[in-house]
């Protein structure tokens, strides 16, 4: 088997590397093709394939769906046209193509490569910051308005600022918009009105191709709208037209009917979220003074009970109750002690000796009245006395006979 000379590599390796060096390539990565379109054809996905070729050579090319926003045109066969893109191989077919970022006409690739690098050199400066943007007042009384004293932009702005808010004061600076003494003209008018003391600022002019917009791309303009003390609404051309005052302006609008909106409040709406919060407040203050007077009655029944009146009233009461309490007490305790008191006298009734005598029994004494405690204390021939329940007798002791009574355990 013949040997191998150095290494071997798949198709995918070899398309990969290739693929590596295109990337790596710095005219590839951001290149101007000039050519004219064939095999145009808009897929549904969006993207849109053709061909560029021109007497010498084709390649193949694709605009993605995601960057058919900047293009501003129909394409169509035949067209002579200027892509920017990259350019790099297409792994799977092994065939490399120019990914399309931006397609302009043929004629306008040199504005474009101007705009870019003043775009660049701008925003290096810092023209572009968001830092320098400033707000774009609410309510305003005085708009400026740099255009042409002709044509739709200008009738635009006026009638809907008008619309809008009728009390607003328009001055228009009557600007060149385009040509060669276009951008002093603007720069003119924007000093002229910084110096009027207008509260807001709309600089731009109806839509045109690039060579139409041209004024609004360049540096001085840039520069007198970067260093106005008013904020700048930028309105140049339609929604899809960029420039670059659009960047340096504190705000873009998209069209010039679009900037008059955003400059100018409107007073009807004003009006009506006027009307909205004097509704809101009279609800709310209504609801606070009911509030408040529930407050307020609460606090005079709270003060009312402790008042020192109420506290010497309810003191009182709470005596009274008490003192009730106390005697009626008291005769619960009289009662009990009455009670065990008849039980007692009852009780001592029963063990008094005249009680016994009222039962026939006598009380026996010696005649010097201590008692006969023991029958063998009494002999015959003894004179004792015998004490009966109304009177007593004398009596002379005859016999003793002692008796043995068993009385229990005591």
């Amino acid at each position: 088997m013949e040997k191998l000379p150095g290494s071997v590599y798949s198709v995918g390796q070899l398309n990969a590397y290739i693929r590596n060096m295109f990337e790596q390539d710095y005219l590839l990565t951001s290149i101007y093709v000039q050519g004219e379109i064939s095999n145009l054809k808009y897929h549904s996905s969006g993207h849109i394939y053709f061909t560029l070729k021109d007497a010498k050579g084709t390649i193949a090319c694709v605009m993605f769906a995601s960057a058919r926003s900047g293009l501003k045109f129909q394409m169509e066969e035949g067209m002579q046209v200027i892509v920017g893109g990259s350019v790099t191989i297409y792994e799977r077919d092994g065939k490399y193509q120019l990914y399309a970022k931006r397609i302009l006409l043929s004629g306008n690739g040199q504005l474009y490569e101007r705009f870019e690098q003043l775009k660049k050199e701008l925003e290096e400066m810092g023209l572009f910051a968001p830092e320098y943007k400033r707000a774009i007042p609410k309510f305003i009384k005085t708009l400026g308005v740099v255009t042409a004293d002709t044509g739709a932009a200008v009738r635009d702005i006026i009638n809907i600022a008008t619309r809008r808010n009728p009390y607003v004061q328009i001055i228009l600076y009557p600007a060149i918009v385009q040509g060669e003494n276009a951008p002093d003209s603007i720069v003119r008018g924007i000093r002229a009105l910084e110096r009027a003391g207008v509260d807001v600022m709309i600089v731009g002019r109806g839509g045109g191709s690039i060579e139409d917009l041209w004024a609004f791309n360049e540096r001085k303009v840039a520069q007198a709208v970067f260093d106005c003390s008013v904020p700048i609404i930028s309105a140049v051309g339609h929604e899809t037209d960029t420039t670059i005052c659009d960047y340096v302006a504190d705000l873009r609008a998209p069209t010039p009917s679009a900037a008059a909106e955003l400059a100018v409040y409107d007073v009807n709406l004003f009006y009506t979220q006027l009307s909205e919060r004097k509704v809101r407040l009279t609800n709310l203050m209504a609801h606070r003074i009911e509030r408040e007077r529930s407050k307020h009655a609460g606090l005079t029944v709270k003060l009312k009970y402790l008042s020192p009146m109420n506290q010497l009233r309810e003191k009182k009461m709470a005596t009274l109750r008490l003192e009730e309490q106390l005697t009626r007490c008291m005769k619960e305790i009289l009662t009990s002690k009455r009670h065990r008191l008849q039980m007692m006298i009852e009780r001592m009734k029963g063990l008094s000796p005249l009680e016994q005598l009222n039962h026939g029994l006598g009380y026996v004494s010696f005649t010097d009245r201590k008692p006969v405690l023991d029958i063998e204390k009494v002999k015959p021939g003894d004179t004792i006395l015998v004490e009966m329940k109304n009177g007593e007798m004398k009596a002379q002791v005859t016999e003793v006979n002692k008796v043995v009574r068993d009385y229990g355990e005591q």
